[in-house]
This record gives C-alpha cells, sequence and structure tokens, in this order.
C-alpha cells in the first residue's frame, strides 16, 4: 500500500535530547491535538495548530536541560499531564500550563531515561534504576552496564509492576521489585523502547526494542522467560534508532510502527495478516530524529507523523494535500489560507533580514571599541563513534547546531578513511610526519557545503596500534570558534562485545597474577577494548566475552582482585594483551607474574579463518587489474563477444568491482599485516625473532596457496 505523505515545518525550539516530544490525547474524536517539547534551554512548548499557524499554549522559562518528557494521570483517565526530567529533578505540569510537581531523585547523575505510570513513578540515571510511588522509595537496583531507556509494562493488564531496562551491553533486563528477573539478549545495543500498540498487544507484555546499530525487534515478556517475535536486520547501513510510536496512519485498522534514525531517516512499518512487519513509507530529513508520534496536529481528519529533530525543528508528515496538481497550461490555485501564509512568511522573512543586518552592525561596531570583549559562541554537537560490525570500521558522526564550515581529522595512530556515500564534503590530505614523537598518521580537512548540519565519517583501525583520534569542528559563526573532540582508538579496537562464544576452538591463554585491585584490572580491560562499561562491576569477579568483528575470532576475559585470565583463537590477540597490560602494570610500579599456554593449532585455525577473505581480495584485485585491458580490448574490437564469459563478466561488472574495491583501500595489506603478524608473535612467545623470514613470507602471500603459507608457517 502506498502511502502519501507531505512534508510540513511546524516550528523550532532548541537543541533537543531524545524522546522529549509527545502529542497530549485529542479532546474530540477527530480533534488536532496539542503539542507538548521540551530543548536544552530548559524551555517546555506546549502548542496548538490554528489557520495553520503554531500558537503557544503555555511556554516555561529557561532552565537546566530537559533529557525527557513523559505523560502521565491516574489510571483509567486520560494520559495529559506532562513531566519533564531536567538534571535529578522531575517536573509534572498540567495541559494549561500549571507546576504542581517538583521532585528532587536522589541521584548523583541526570536522568536519563524516565516513565510514568499512575502513581509510579520509574526513573534511571547511568547505572541506577529507582522506582518511586507517590514520591516514596520503592525499589533500587544496579545495572551492570550503561541504561539507555526504560519502560514498564502496564500493572492494570499484567496485574504487576514490571519494569524493563534497555542497556548498553546488547541485553534487555526484566526486574522483578529490586531483583534482576531475567536477561533478553538482542542482536544490538538497546537504545529505545516502546510498548507494542501503546498498550503492550492483547496480554500487555510486548515490547518494541530499537538499537544503535539500526535494528528493530518485538520482543514478548512472560513471566518466566523472553520470546522474540520478529526482528529486522539493518540491511541497508542506516542509521540508529532514536525513537519508536505506534499508530494507524494506513488507515486499515492496525497500528503501523513509525520509526525514526540518527541519520535522519523516517519509516513507517505496517504489519501483514502474520503480524510481519514490510516496510510501507520512508522520508529522510537532514537532521537526527529525536521523537516520534503519530497522531493528527495540521488540520482536523488529516492524521500525520510528528517528528522532532535534534535542532528543534518540529515537522510533521501529513496525509493532507499540500498542493493542487495542475495540468498542462494551467497555474496552481491556491487558497486564501495558503496565500495568507505565504505572504505572512515573506513579510517575516523580511524582518528577520533587517534583524540580521542591524545585529552585523551592532557587532562590527563593538568588536572595534576600546572596551570590546570577545565572546566565543556557544554551540551544542551531538557525536557518536561506533563499531559496525558488517564491515569492521569505526562509524564517527557528528551533528552541530548550526551549519558546518569545516572539520579537521587529526591522529596519531595509523587509520584508513573509508568512503561514505551521503557524505558530499570535499576531503583533502596534509603531509603527516609520523617519524616524529608523536607524529600524526593522518591530517585530513573536510570542507562542506552550505547548509550541511551533519557529517557521517568512517574509519578502519589496525588492531595492535592505539591512541587517539581527534576532530576540530568549525561551524560558520561569527567569530570563529572550534570544538575538540577525542576519540581512543584502543589496542583491541575490533573487538565486539558478545553474549556468548564457541567452547570448542584451539584457545590460547594467557593469566597475570599481581597486587593489582579489581577496579585496576577492570580500567586495564576498558583500555584495552571497546563496549566495557566504566563503572568496575558488582562482585568479586566478571567474565566478559568478545569477536573481532573483522576476522571472527573470540577473546574471553574473566578476572579479580590480583588474577586475569584470558583466552583466545588468535595468537596475535593475547600477544597485544600481554604488551599493553605489561606496559600499564609497568607504569604503576606493580609486579606482575605472566604466563601463558600456546595451542599450536590456534595458527591454523586462524589462517583458515584469514582465507576467504583473502582469497576474495586477491581476486578482486585480480578482476580489477584487467578492467583497463579488457575495455582496451573491447574499443579496438568494436563488441566483446570474442572473450571468454569470465572477462565478460569482469567487463559487464566493472564499475560495481571498483566501487568495491575503491571502499576498501588497503584491504589487502590489512589482511597481509594481519597474517605477518601472526607469524612474529607464533615465534615471539618462543623466544624466536623471526623477523628476517618476513620477506619470504610476503613472497608466499604474492603466490597465495593456503597449504604452501600453512606449510611455511610449520617449516619457519
Amino acid at each position: 500500500m502506498e502511502i502519501n505523505l507531505n512534508h510540513v515545518d511546524y516550528m523550532q525550539v532548541g537543541v533537543t535530547s531524545q524522546k522529549t516530544m509527545k502529542l497530549l490525547p485529542a479532546i474530540g474524536r477527530r480533534a488536532t491535538q496539542k503539542v507538548a517539547v521540551a530543548d536544552h534551554d530548559g524551555v517546555l512548548t506546549c502548542f496548538g495548530m490554528k489557520k495553520g499557524e503554531a500558537v503557544p499554549v503555555f511556554k516555561t522559562l529557561p532552565g537546566q536541560k530537559i533529557s525527557r518528557l513523559e505523560l502521565g494521570g491516574a489510571q483509567g483517565t486520560p494520559q495529559e499531564k506532562i513531566f519533564v526530567s531536567c538534571g535529578s529533578e522531575v517536573r509534572g505540569f498540567t495541559k494549561k500550563g500549571k507546576q504542581f510537581l517538583s521532585f528532587e531523585a536522589n541521584l548523583t547523575e541526570t536522568i536519563n531515561a524516565m516513565h510514568v505510570s499512575g502513581a509510579d513513578l520509574f526513573v534511571c540515571a547511568s547505572y541506577i534504576y529507582n522506582h518511586y510511588c507517590d514520591c516514596k522509595d520503592q525499589d533500587y537496583y544496579l545495572s551492570g552496564d550503561k541504561i539507555n531507556d526504560i519502560v514498564c509494562l502496564p500493572v492494570e493488564t499484567v496485574g504487576r509492576t514490571v519494569p524493563i531496562l534497555a542497556c548498553q551491553d546488547r541485553v534487555l533486563r526484566v526486574l522483578q521489585g529490586s531483583e534482576l528477573l531475567y536477561d533478553v539478549e538482542v542482536p544490538g545495543p538497546p537504545s529505545v523502547l516502546e510498548l507494542n500498540n501503546k498498550d503492550g498487544g492483547k496480554e500487555g507484555d510486548e515490547v518494541l526494542y530499537g538499537t544503535a546499530d539500526g535494528k528493530l525487534g518485538l520482543v514478548k515478556i512472560t513471566e518466566s522467560s523472553p520470546v522474540l517475535k520478529w526482528g529486522i536486520n539493518n540491511d541497508k547501513r542506516k542509521g540508529g534508532i532514536l525513537c519508536i510510536d505506534t499508530f494507524d496512519i494506513t488507515g486499515d485498522g492496525v497500528r503501523d510502527i513509525l520509526v525514526g534514525r540518527d541519520d535522519g531517516s523516517v519509516e513507517v512499518y505496517g504489519l501483514d495478516s502474520s503480524n510481519e512487519p514490510s516496510l510501507r513509507f520512508e522520508h529522510v530529513l537532514s537532521e537526527s530524529v529525536t521523537s516520534i508520534q503519530g497522531g493528527c496536529v495540521g488540520k482536523e481528519n488529516y492524521d500525520e507523523v510528528l517528528t522532532t529533530t535534534y535542532t528543534g525543528w518540529v515537522t510533521g508528515l501529513t496525509s493532507e494535500p499540500q498542493q493542487m496538481d495542475a495540468g498542462p497550461g494551467e497555474e496552481v490555485k491556491m487558497s486564501k489560507e495558503t496565500q495568507a501564509k505565504v505572504a505572512a512568511l515573506r513579510a517575516e522573512l523580511e524582518q528577520l533580514q533587517v534583524k540580521v543586518l542591524q545585529g552585523r552592525e551592532k557587532y562590527q561596531q563593538s568588536s572595534q571599541s576600546s572596551t570590546a570583549v570577545s565572546a566565543v559562541p556557544v554551540f551544542s554537537v551531538n557525536d557518536k563513534f561506533t563499531l559496525c560490525q558488517d564491515d569492521a570500521s569505526y562509524s564517527l558522526t557528528l551533528e552541530v547546531q548550526s551549519a558546518i564550515d569545516n572539520l579537521l581529522l587529526q591522529s596519531d595512530v595509523p587509520i584508513d578513511l573509508l568512503d561514505v556515500d551521503k557524505n558530499s564534503a570535499v576531503v583533502s590530505f596534509s603531509e603527516c610526519d609520523s617519524e616524529q614523537p608523536n607524529g600524526n598518521f593522518l591530517l585530513a580537512t573536510y570542507r562542506c557545503q552550505a547548509n550541511t548540519t551533519r557529517l557521517e565519517l568512517k574509519v578502519r583501525s589496525i588492531e595492535g596500534q592505539y591512541g587517539t583520534l581527534q576532530a576540530y569542528i568549525t561551524p560558520r559563526l561569527q567569530p570563529k570558534t572550534c570544538q575538540v573532540r577525542q576519540y581512543q582508538i584502543k589496542p583491541l579496537s575490533l573487538h565486539q562485545r558478545t553474549h556468548s562464544i564457541s567452547q570448542d576452538r584451539p584457545m590460547n591463554t594467557l593469566s597475570l597474577v599481581g597486587q593489582f585491585s579489581f577496579a585496576e584490572i577492570h580500567s586495564w580491560v576498558v583500555f584495552c577494548l571497546p563496549e566495557v562499561p566504566e563503572k568496575t562491576p558488582a562482585g568479586d569477579n566478571v567474565t566478559f566475552f568478545f569477536q573481532n568483528t573483522f576476522l571472527g575470532t573470540q577473546l574471553e576475559a574473566t578476572y579479580c582482585k590480583g588474577e586475569a585470565h584470558f583466552k583466545s583463537d588468535n595468537i596475535s590477540t593475547i600477544s597485544i594483551l600481554k604488551d599493553v597490560l605489561s606496559k600499564e602494570a609497568t607504569k604503576r610500579k606493580i609486579n606482575l607474574n605472566i604466563s601463558y599456554d600456546i595451542n599450536e593449532d590456534s595458527v591454523s585455525h586462524t589462517l583458515k579463518m584469514i582465507h576467504p577473505k583473502l582469497e576474495y581480495q586477491l581476486l578482486l584485485a585480480k578482476k580489477v587489474q584487467l578492467i583497463d585491458a579488457l575495455k582496451e580490448l573491447q574499443v579496438h574490437e568494436g563488441n566483446a563477444d570474442f572473450l571468454i564469459p569470465e572477462y565478460r563478466s569482469i567487463l559487464d561488472e566493472s564499475a560495481h568491482l571498483q566501487e568495491e574495491y575503491k571502499k576498501q583501500p588497503a584491504h589487502l595489506e590489512r589482511l597481509y599485516g594481519m597474517i605477518t603478524d601472526l607469524f612474529i608473535d607464533k615465534f615471539k612467545f618462543k623466544g624466536q625473532n623471526v623477523k628476517t623470514k618476513v620477506s619470504l613470507l610476503l613472497e608466499i602471500l604474492d603466490n597465495y596457496d593456503l597449504n604452501s603459507l600453512m606449510d611455511f608457517f610449520n617449516d619457519a
């Protein structure tokens, strides 16, 4: 079914956080709804539409940044009371704007997730969950990893309080009181939760989740165990999901799933007869979508998808036709209402242009006076540095509230910049002197087009080489100002947290014993590996599992006070850990007793895991080298019919092959480097230095054959 929705902008507030916009319940059956939206300036705005204009119902004074907005009310009544969280405080407002609640939760951190149900208030800081009933403490839980969102099953349907926490370690934690009932493993770090159909479905136990790597799913939370109903993978590599809602926008009597992503995508998924979702509509905005709601805002009887973006634009995708199609030779006739709106916008634009000119003149005069004080304009940056499992690269997303002028990337560690299709900025590279102490391995400048507020980059690191990537962001503001953001490239940067690993692989073991505390060894693991919570885990010991996103090799880390054990089927992983951990211990003057157990079979196992990737890359490189010669032959002969089928297929796929080869710079060199490191590390643990034999190894790789390579590893 085709859905035709038209884009319309309603108003702009300040910079917004995730889930800070809601539609108040409609008073009549098909009446328009009021919109409540909160921003980083601490302003809560409630507005409605009259004659195509946004008319404020109320607006609060600026204050502390508002991080969440939820609706509530007594059970069985319309949920029209507005609750906002700012810092560690929760405030309640009526739909007319009268404040009736100011509750200070006893948290040392900012509330970043909140849920309201009748007299129950559920709030979460980074790792802490608190449940209050009538503003009195009820339950408390300390999570093992960062909490991103919370939802609670409807008490009136399930008959008990069931809070569900979305945690960064790819787990939904289902609570009972102050205890963990069970974990639900999901395929990515869950960033947002919503009740299916707004009420959890027929039995009130269905929860929709969206992940930071763009996956969507539905899970049924039963009393004893979870049931995963369906899941949608992010095959097209769209942005992470920030917000979800359910609303019947197609008018077929079944609620559709509305999804907002951090790359600006707005999607509508419909459910078929077997309750499986399928994409019905897609629209792309220029900024990340922080909130999404389905309802009726602009005009009675016309449903729409309402969104809020990072810079505060409240935008509708409405089913109301925006213009009449004109036939040949006809002019488009605008209604009087539309003509009045256009005239009002033109007048407003002229006033704004006059104000800008006056402001510029005033600034010039004040900046040239003897008492001038330079004021650096403050601007907000929304950044995300995440490991992408699909292509073993890091995605760096930068979003600024005003247009970006340029971006400088600087790295003191070798990294490759990969092509991003969505990126229209012009990149230029500067020469680097990596030989100097604290030298640069990368200096790249991105010059952005006029209205670019969001930039997405991809980089790929090399395991074992660690340091800092810095981004210098300069927006189009006067006077010129710049913000610096730093991102750590970790020693085992391509490893990703996983829930379990295969136990039947040949494993190498590294054991450390010494006078270190649990907090110290945990800080070393945080330094070495991504996706490990900064906070020291509760209890006396902990076990984490990891998978290398590039090769698929595994790592198990188990440690406690004074003792740590690491197991991996890749010798190079063990070698990197040994070097980095002994260096960290030396810095702190801690003596370590290091022992290791190397499994010879793991070398051939790792080579077999590298084999398909290496074979594919060698074949790709060979095909790309042939393209120019084949094209020349084709031009010379007039056609390609005389070529064998293999060569004809290379010509047919030439554009695709070249694009793929271009997207993977230094891929072959990277694989060669991994095999070389494996060779050196194997003999390093035996106390032998084989660096002189590396040239022989490279000769074998140039005439690659897996058996010859394995023989060389065994005979060297």
